[in-house]
């Protein structure tokens, strides 16, 4: 059986932040939804586990951070191009977000933008030049100081 991995985020309104998802494209899992969490699957393997905070407080003795205050996570969800990173941003902000609360990132190469949801959590979105990240890590770092350089 291959991996899964199940992010889990504390929320103040499950439904606004089920939208949120949805948004983003994740579908609802019924089978592990009640009025305290819903299951959020982005792929086969990928789900997010949004909970009540009462309910997250079940599962751990430590305070819930208030997300727009402090960051703990990033969460980075792949695009197939940089107009559907665009599109995406735009979903996810007419469904509660609030787009781009940090800078775009555009390194020619690299593609990004971030959606925060609801409670704070930010999501990037972002897309990579498929030749480039063939390439590696090192490819994509030169180019992106080429492309920060050409704007300085």
């Amino acid at each position: 059986m291959s991996r899964m991995i199940f992010v889990n985020l504390p929320v103040a309104d499950l439904g606004a932040s089920r939208r949120f998802l949805e948004a983003l494209g994740a579908e609802n899992e019924p089978k592990f939804t009640d009025e305290t969490a819903a299951c959020m699957r982005f792929s086969d393997n990928i789900f997010v586990m949004i909970l009540t905070h009462p309910k997250f407080s079940q599962f751990t003795p430590r305070p819930i951070a208030d997300a727009r205050e402090s960051s703990q996570v990033l969460l980075c969800l792949s695009a197939d191009s940089r107009e559907s990173v665009d599109a995406a941003v735009s979903r996810a902000e007419a469904a509660g977000g609030s787009a781009d609360p940090a800078p775009k990132q555009d390194y020619g190469v690299m593609y990004g933008r971030s959606v925060a949801d609801p409670d704070g959590h930010i999501w990037e979105i972002m897309w990579m030049d498929p030749a480039a990240a063939e390439r590696g890590a090192d490819a994509v770092a030169e180019a992106m100081a080429d492309a920060t350089a050409d704007r300085h």
